[in-house]
């Protein structure tokens, strides 16, 4: 198990630097943005073979991409993101880099197109150093379905970093890179950004566009930012919001500076305590750290009342109708035909249809599209998919109501710290279960970000959520922002 350290600032190589110190040394010109990803390379070079962070690291065009945009900033053209090395969940298409979505089926698949989110950073000056490690199509909660290997834990390498966006938060954790995107579709940005230690926000359904993003379950997915700290968290946000009329999903509202909501005044300030998430079975060290953070949030001014979310107990099997049956119609047109694994010699068009899924696609992946293709089959559609529909909008008007009496709810990300790899692997209700906490937020569609706030008597990082309104960004931000500024759990950086 690895050890806690706290690194002064002084000491830090730039590997270490956050988006908001690295953009200060190189607008002043003290360093560049190829020593800085020279200095990240190296640095995934030197931890890559423990921890399986990346996929695929594109060394050569991010040294590339470094040497335009020092070019850039001699010429006074910078963006607070150029120069800025990051890297991506391999769920993004990227132009002429291979993306996989972690499965044999897409092994080499090169897409002709980059990801409007990718793009977004892209024109902004920032510095792709490589794809990251994911459970297969986003479905996991371990990142140990990938096709490509397990990743592990920073903080303690024989337990697991979270799912599905495991290797965005691992490659934070174990600074492999400045930020990164991941996906949330039933909590795989916040549940790996608590177990990892670091900062993950879901945005609001249809805040970011989701066009070039390999889709696993289209009502419930969302792109996200996964940093060191709220105020990168902020930065990365601001980057990839905003109306896109290639996503018919994504909503045309202004995208405010959410580098404006980080303010430490919280007075007034209402937070909602679910009383169906503070459960019995919660881990005591998560209860411990939530009653903690609790307690300084009170310190800040925040006010607190009990609140009910009274569907919540209904939210798992709810969405695990809901998601595999849109997986099983996302998955269809992994096909063998137009792109992906084809089986080879196969005897007549059918057979080489269900040899290429059949090669293709991984236990996890086949489960869920079972599951989902049985409750859209007929006969069952009425009495699976249409009542789990219901129950949806059921589980959204608890979060309205609750938004009548305060503004942000606050509850536990994960219901114990990371657990071992391997642990869950043969129990899929289990491993479920670990997204108890995270699936209300998409199925209400609304807002959400994990911040760490504490850890485990074992040294393993625990996170809290806070949710917030519909398009509440800025108010989860601030939140966010103000605990942050409060403790010295961020500071916090795994040994490796």
């Amino acid at each position: 198990m690895n050890d806690l350290s706290l690194i002064g600032e002084d000491e830090m190589e730039l590997y270490e630097l956050t988006i908001c110190e690295l953009h200060d040394k190189l607008k002043k010109r003290e360093v560049s943005s190829v020593e800085a990803t020279r200095s990240l390379l190296a640095r995934i070079e030197a931890v890559e073979p423990r921890v399986g962070a990346y996929i695929t690291v594109t060394a050569e065009e991010a040294l590339k991409s470094a040497a335009e945009a020092d070019k850039l900033i001699a010429e006074g053209k910078s963006d607070i993101l150029t120069g800025i090395p990051v890297a991506l969940k391999d769920i993004f298409l990227t132009k002429g880099i291979r993306t996989t979505c972690a499965s044999r089926i897409l092994a080499n698949f090169i897409p002709p197109y980059d990801a409007t989110a990718w793009l977004k950073l892209k024109e902004r000056g920032a510095v792709l150093v490589g794809k990251l490690n994911q459970d297969e199509f986003a479905m996991g909660s371990s990142c140990e379905t990938s096709a490509f290997g397990k990743t592990r834990n920073p903080w303690n390498l024989e337990c697991i970093p979270g799912g599905s966006s495991g290797g965005s938060a691992a490659a934070i954790a174990a600074r492999q890179a400045t930020a990164t995107l991941g996906t949330d579709t039933g909590g795989s940005i916040r549940q790996p950004a608590s177990h990892c230690g670091c900062v993950g926000l879901k945005p609001t359904y249809g805040r970011v566009s989701r066009y070039g993003v390999i889709a696993y379950a289209s009502s419930l997915d969302q792109v996200g930012p996964m940093t060191r700290d709220v105020a990168d968290c902020a930065v990365m946000l601001g980057a990839v919001a905003g109306f896109d009329p290639k996503d018919s999903t994504s909503v045309n509202l202004p995208v405010p500076d959410y580098t404006q909501a980080l303010v430490r005044d919280l007075k007034g300030v209402k937070i909602g305590l679910p009383k169906e998430y503070f459960i019995p079975g919660l881990d005591p060290d998560v209860k411990h750290a939530l009653d903690q953070a609790i307690e300084t949030y009170r310190g800040l001014g925040a006010e607190f009342r009990e609140i009910t979310l009274p569907h919540t107990d209904y939210a798992v099997a709810t969405y695990y109708l809901v998601a595999t049956a849109e997986a099983s119609s996302n998955l269809a047109r992994y096909d063998g035909v137009r792109f992906g694994h084809r089986a080879k010699e196969a005897k007549g068009l059918v057979e080489m249809f269900s040899r290429s899924r059949d090669e293709g696609f991984g236990p996890e992946v086949k489960r869920r599209i079972m599951l989902g293709t049985y409750a859209l089959s007929s006969g069952y559609y009425d009495a699976y998919y249409l009542k789990a529909q219901k129950v949806r909008t059921l589980i959204m008007h608890d979060f309205i109501r609750a938004f009548e009496e305060v503004d942000l709810i606050l509850t536990p990300v994960a219901p114990t710290p990371a657990f071992r790899l391997g642990e869950k692997t043969n129990d899929p209700l289990q491993m479920y279960l670990s997204d108890i906490f995270t699936i209300p937020v998409n199925l209400a569609g609304t807002c959400g970000i994990s911040v760490p706030a504490g850890f485990s008597r074992e040294g393993l990082p625990i996170g809290l959520q806070l949710v917030g309104r519909p398009f509440g960004e800025e108010a989860i931000l601030r939140a966010a922002y103000a605990f942050e500024q409060a403790t010295e759990w961020h500071k916090r950086k795994a040994a490796l």
